[in-house]
């Protein structure tokens, strides 16, 4: 993150600044935080290559307790603050992390797992409540050390986690960079670009920082000298304030955040200037056609997508113009070998679905778990996928269709189930929505829909009827749900992730096979 560089040169620039408390750390500030955690970790025996957890909500000190594994050679690992304390363990664990880091919210979980987890010997709480036996007050720690960089300066990296929602989440690793701190990594320089960031720009961060793209796009913000707002949790009128009164340029966000501000009353949209933003970029999971055209009309042709993967093998982007000109694309190729193959493992032709594998720049590597990286690649260990259907048309603009796994198959025709939940996303009584298959006597799977209506929307039969009637409107009867349910929250984290096995699960939950 150029240490120094920045808090010699813009020591009372605002490097970060949290959004509901307008609390600052300035570059000066940030530099000594970095620094003093650093020496502890040191201090506490930490060498170049090992590993570090970090189990918290968004806060002032989230990012710090980054920097300072970036400037000292660290492995760190952002632990999902959703996950139960054996979840965390399992993590602390798999990743041979030797010290977590935690918050007085998340105390208890990260008490438990540190139980489960005996390498971790080191944990340190933020804002405590009061004396800890088990945890150390990290303020007080830090304040023990020098503020000055530690002697043997070298390049971390974040080791990530997938989500887990099929199973184990699995680290996934890359090989330490062999660079100057100064220069960065290869993919953070490509996300620089990719992303239009620029010295002096202001990132505005509505998203959790323990996900891949906020981690990103936050640590590449301050690598140019920018300032980062960081939202505690999203709320859609609060982001437009925050444009407005911070001058934000750069918002890096999912679809249903475009969702949320689309349904804003019409006098509070237009209540805020958003003429300061320059790059909005958005990824995780597909965009309906109708918000994305909403936004573009909104926002002006400055909302960018990209598809790619926390396991980096690849990486498609396109910006307003393009997507208008290809409705429904994440882009074409701009890392990797993209290939769209069929269940044997052949090319498929254009314009038919396939799982999307990638021949990435480097092999594709699960930590401590060679079978998982084989599962995860072609027999030839060649290319890798992370699971998703798509197809490629005749001018090479790729669009997904589904996660393989949520495929439903209903009188032996496969059902991809995106194209319906982006549909029902569009209908104003509807604030999220779910599809996928549940068992059928006669055709083996059917199409169920579960949804959460809008604030003051009453779900029941009617609901169900009308929504029914809607998608039969707009869609192939075969890709209508044929019964809806409704529930007062959908499990979907801020990230955009849907943890659809959750919902899918209770339909099924008396089978020992979905084979019916």
């Amino acid at each position: 993150m150029y240490p120094g560089v920045h808090a010699r040169d813009r020591a009372n620039q605002a490097c970060i600044v949290m959004a509901a408390t307008g609390e600052v750390i300035t570059y000066a500030d940030f530099e000594e935080r970095t620094n003093r955690l650093a020496h502890l970790l040191r201090d506490r025996g930490l060498r170049y290559g090992d590993h570090y957890s970090i189990l918290m909500e968004n806060n002032s000190r989230y990012l710090e307790t980054c920097g300072a594994g970036e400037r000292s050679g660290l492995c760190y690992t952002p632990i999902n603050s959703h996950l139960t304390a054996d979840e965390v363990a399992y993590i602390l664990q798999n990743s041979e992390s030797r010290a977590l880091i935690t918050s007085a919210a998340l105390r208890d979980v990260a008490v438990d797992a540190m139980a489960q987890s005996p390498d971790v010997t080191l944990g340190l709480i933020v804002d405590p409540s009061g004396p800890d036996a088990q945890l150390q007050d990290y303020v007080e720690a830090v304040s023990a050390f020098p503020s000055t960089p530690i002697a043997d300066e070298a390049l971390g990296t974040p080791m990530l986690y997938s989500s887990g929602t099929t199973g184990r989440p699995k680290g996934i690793f890359r090989q330490m960079p062999d660079r100057a701190l100064a220069d960065g990594t290869a993919l953070s320089a490509f996300l620089v670009d990719q992303w239009h960031y620029r010295p002096g720009m202001v990132y505005l961060s509505p998203a959790p920082l323990y996900h891949s793209a906020p981690q990103g796009a936050t640590g590449n913000t301050i690598r140019m000298g920018g300032t980062v707002v960081v939202m505690e949790r999203f709320d859609p009128e609060q982001l437009l304030a925050l444009v407005e009164r911070h001058r934000v340029t750069h918002i890096q966000m999912v679809p249903t955040m475009f969702s949320r501000l689309l349904k804003l009353p019409e006098e509070v949209r237009n209540r805020y200037d958003l003429s300061s933003l320059e790059f909005i970029v958005h990824a995780a999971a597909p965009c309906p056609v109708p918000v994305k055209e909403q936004m573009i009309a909104w926002w002006g042709p400055i909302i960018n997508e990209y598809y790619a993967a926390t396991e980096g093998i690849g990486y498609t982007a396109c910006d307003s113009v393009e997507w208008l000109a290809h409705k429904g694309t994440v882009g074409r190729v701009r890392l990797g070998e993209l290939h769209i193959l069929d269940d044997d493992f052949r090319e498929c032709p254009r314009g038919r679905p396939g799982t999307i594998y990638f021949k990435p720049p480097a092999p594709l590597q699960y930590w401590k778990d060679p079978q998982k990286s084989k599962d995860a690649s072609t027999p030839d260990g060649v290319m890798s996928t992370v699971g998703d259907m798509g197809y490629v048309d005749e001018d090479g603009w790729l669009f997904l269709t589904d996660r393989k796994t949520f495929m439903i198959i209903s009188g032996g025709v496969n059902i991809y189930p995106q194209e319906t939940e982006n549909l029902l996303i569009t209908h104003p009584k509807v604030a999220d929505a779910a599809v996928f298959g549940v068992p059928n006597a006669d055709l083996g799977e059917e199409v169920k829909a579960v949804i959460q209506p809008m604030p003051g929307v009453e779900p029941g039969p009617e609901l169900a009827s009308e929504l029914i009637a809607f998608c039969r409107q707009h869609l192939s009867t075969q890709k209508c749900p044929k019964s809806v349910d409704f529930e007062e929250q959908l499990p979907r984290l801020p990230t955009g992730k849907l943890y659809k096995r959750v919902l899918r699960d209770r339909y099924w939950a008396d089978r020992e096979t979905r084979i019916v």
